[in-house]
């Protein structure tokens, strides 16, 4: 049987730890962002630890 294949667009977005934990960058942080604070667009470039309910869907398609 092949082996199973990364999906590409999950590769670029996520990342796992050391530890194994799944991060993801948040939202809103693209485009617009004249109006937004200084402190908003700072925070927002922090990533995040993907959600508990959507570890296996990324998992899957991790290929892990």
């Amino acid at each position: 049987m092949a082996k199973m294949k990364t999906h590409s667009g999950a590769k670029k977005r996520f990342r796992v730890t050391g530890s194994g934990k799944l991060m993801r960058e948040q939202r809103n942080k693209r485009h617009l962002l004249e109006h937004k604070s200084s402190r908003r667009k700072r925070r927002l470039s922090r990533d995040e630890v993907v959600d508990k309910a959507n570890i296996p869907t990324v998992n899957r398609l991790l290929g892990r």
